[in-house]
């Protein structure tokens, strides 16, 4: 029997529904549909009836949960979700190869969905699909097998969720006094939080490679096993998850904000090394001496052009922007360098183990999006035979010869309106769908006032 692409990611977070029933180990099911945000959105269901009825698809659920913006309110309207068709519901097919017992969530265990049509075919601009189309693509254009590990910040501050939106979430606290990057000695808030954290990534079977706290007051990052492209991007939701759900316990508010205060921002790294088809372990980005190659060149040539012109994939919100500034370790420019942080591309790791590692993403980016935007880009770059320019040597934020990365969500949708190759690569109704879910956000924003304008100018002007 072949292996299953979650085998193949490693760890246990895959698990039989029956068996987990028949052991009693859960009484209830989350079917889980990750939004345009990265959210898992569904429904609870008694695991008995789950397993019998809605397991062969026949879950439905309102089709404006791909369409919707953060407040949950109905955004622009779709083909297959809008007041005209009455907003109908969409099949949600679960996901055999998607099943987790929640260890930080007793006797419940979670499926990952995808939503079909009436007929039976799968939503074009689901994300995980949006994602599965590019793999679908690499693998048929190029043969290759892209083997995908993910990297996360996020910043924990003193009280719960509740607590700190009561006061706007203006007078947050650090779950830390000093900077904890590469610390073995933490605060008892963090110490008591990264234990449970790890106690239960442990129990769930979710595959992390490493966890250590940042240079931020109260920052955390966990590295996840390299694999599978969905399961990896499924796994970081779950971890996500499980940092939201365990933080309010011990009386935190863990926040995936790119940037949640001036000065401070967390990333999401994706690690990504190339196979071909039926050969996993000869790697194609680096040869036998741990040069790059040909191959590994021309996707470094794609990403540098198609990576600003997909800003919204990989930073969708305004705050998303705010993150990306000099001196931070997050780019400001289309560079690649070899072991450099200054840069958008760095080449890690060494010998036949080097791979890319794309840093432009934030913790906010929805992994399915920010990582279909990075296949498209070596795609493109697969396709041609042209060479980027030298790596950059030394610091990335003081080269003035870089191209520029988008420096806001204006300008960043305002390119990829302009541009026909990323609708060229990722299709033409996925990236108008995504267009206006980041005009949307955009629209949200623009015109309020802020407390920083409050304080610097309510009593002295």
């Amino acid at each position: 029997m072949a292996e299953s692409p979650r085998a193949r990611y490693g760890g246990t977070f895959v698990e039989d529904l029956d068996a987990l029933i028949s052991n009693e180990r859960i009484d209830t099911v989350l079917l889980a549909v990750p939004d345009v945000f990265g959210r898992l959105k569904g429904k609870l269901f008694d695991a008995t009836d789950f397993a019998a009825h809605e397991f062969t698809g026949t879950a439905e659920a309102c089709a404006y949960l791909l369409s919707t913006d953060l407040d949950m309110a109905p955004g622009h309207d779709v083909a297959f979700a809008s007041w005209s068709t009455g907003y109908g519901d969409m099949v949600l097919r679960a996901d055999r190869e998607a099943v987790t017992a929640l260890s930080w969530m007793p006797h419940t265990a979670l499926v990952f969905a995808d939503p079909v049509r009436a007929d039976g075919s799968l939503l074009e601009v689901a994300p995980r699909q949006i994602l599965r189309e590019q793999l679908a693509l690499l693998a048929a254009e190029h043969g290759l097998i892209p083997s995908v590990g993910l990297e996360i910040e996020f910043t924990c501050y003193r009280g719960t969720y509740e607590q700190n939106a009561e006061h706007g979430f203006g007078h947050l606290v650090p779950a830390a006094r000093h900077n904890l990057d590469y610390s073995l000695d933490h605060p008892p808030e963090i110490s008591a939080f990264v234990r449970r954290l790890r106690r239960h990534l442990g129990d769930t079977g979710l595959p992390w490679e490493s966890l250590k706290t940042e240079a931020a007051l109260g920052q955390v990052e966990v590295a996840l096993r390299h694999g599978d492209a969905v399961a990896a991007c499924d796994a970081l939701l779950l971890l996500k998850h499980a940092v939201r759900t365990l933080g309010p316990q011990l009386g935190l508010s863990p926040t995936f904000m790119a940037a949640p205060q001036t000065g401070v921002g967390s990333g999401l790294h994706l690690h990504l090394s190339l196979t071909r088809h039926g050969q996993p372990d000869h790697p194609v980005l680096a040869d036998t001496d741990g040069e790059l190659s040909d191959q590994a060149l021309q996707a470094i040539t794609g990403l540098l052009e198609i990576l600003p012109e997909t800003g919204p994939l990989w930073a969708p919100t305004p705050n998303s922007y705010k993150r990306l500034v000099p001196d931070s370790f997050a780019p400001t420019a289309a560079s690649w360098g070899m072991d450099n942080r200054t840069c958008a591309i760095r080449i890690a790791g060494h010998g036949p183990n080097r791979h890319l590692e794309i840093r432009t993403a934030g913790a906010d980016a929805n992994p399915y999006l920010a990582l279909a935007a990075v296949l498209a880009g070596i795609r493109y770059g697969l396709m041609g035979p042209a060479k980027p320019p030298p790596p950059v040597q030394g610091n990335a934020y003081t080269d003035a010869a870089l191209a520029p990365l988008p420096g806001s969500l204006a300008e960043a949708l305002a390119r990829m309106r302009q541009e026909t190759t990323p609708r060229d690569l990722l299709g033409r109704h996925v990236i108008g769908h995504l267009v206006q879910v980041a005009q949307t956000e955009l629209d949200a924003l623009t015109g309020q006032v802020s407390d920083v304008e409050r304080l610097r100018y309510f009593d002295r002007i």
